[in-house]
């Protein structure tokens, strides 16, 4: 199964390998909506995270759940259980943090591109919500 990439305003390209084994139904059921587009706001207490609660809507198994992620980790609430906080949320750690409930950690940033997806959560940060494209990766 090939990685994803995300494509921001500014053109600029950021790939991502699929936790294969921790996260498979994850891997599989993000990568059959790509490609996709959502708009993006920075966490205002989960730490350097930037998010969406326009996730995917995927009725799928909590794996690999865990409310610490990992810088370049990305993330995505299932839509149950219902009392998750996280619910239908996709969320991507440029840096340190920690999520208010549980998610599925289902993919992490090449280490050559965490310095732009550093940029990316920076720049939502400090401009305000952007546009973001996923796609599969070429």
């Amino acid at each position: 199964m090939p990685g994803f990439t995300i494509k921001t305003a500014d053109h600029k390209i950021i790939r991502f390998n699929l936790y294969h084994d921790a996260a498979p139904v994850t891997a599989r059921a993000f990568i059959a909506h790509l490609p996709f587009k959502r708009t993006f706001v920075h966490a205002r207490v989960s730490g350097q995270e930037i998010w969406t609660d326009e996730g995917l809507g995927l009725d799928i198994i909590q794996e690999n759940a865990s409310v610490f992620a990992e810088p370049g980790e990305i993330v995505l609430g299932p839509i149950k259980p219902l009392r998750a906080k996280t619910a239908n949320c996709i969320g991507v750690y440029y840096g340190e943090g920690k999520g208010l409930d549980a998610c599925n950690i289902f993919a992490k940033v090449f280490e050559e591109d965490l310095e732009l997806l550093k940029n990316l959560g920076n720049n939502v940060w400090k401009n305000g919500a952007q546009y973001l494209l996923f796609e599969m990766l070429n």
